[in-house]
């Protein structure tokens, strides 16, 4: 069951890590993933000294509008300076291994007319996911959070 509210959350999956491409950079590796349900691909740049993963290991991967637990806006503060400031209020950052935060910028529609690919970038560490519209159809060229933890 996800953490997230319904208004905050526009994508949540589980995906097994089918393969990791040979390393261009030094910590970074590119997974390459398959849902679950056989219905999405995921490409997904991680950092691998912060989120070592395997092939083989499953994934669970959420994108979200905003950190706060209730699905409220962010603030201009970043969720880094609540920590700095003392603040003990819980946000979805402690319920994942790997938080990262960026944008949606691109979509591409599928050659056969019922998929979708968007594309995210975090600081240039990239995503790709391509799957049915009907999943994908909440996704929009917007900041989003990436959020990821390993299924046991």
């Amino acid at each position: 069951m996800s953490a997230l509210t319904s208004d905050a959350q526009l994508f949540e999956d589980e995906f097994k890590v089918e393969r990791i491409s040979d390393p261009k950079y030094d910590r970074v590796d590119r997974l390459y993933c398959t849902s679950v349900d056989g219905q999405t691909s995921m490409q997904l740049d991680v950092n691998k000294e912060l989120f070592p993963v395997k092939v083989g290991e499953y994934l669970r991967i959420a994108l979200a509008t905003s950190l706060s637990l209730d699905g409220s806006k962010d603030d201009e503060r970043g969720w880094r300076d609540a920590a700095k400031l003392g603040s003990v209020e819980q946000t979805l950052a402690d319920s994942y291994e790997y938080v990262c935060h960026g944008k949606v910028y691109k979509f591409e529609d599928g050659k056969d007319g019922q998929t979708i690919k968007a594309y995210m970038s975090y600081g240039g560490l990239l995503m790709a996911l391509d799957g049915p519209y009907k999943k994908l159809t909440p996704l929009r060229v917007d900041y989003v959070y990436l959020l990821a933890n390993r299924n046991a």
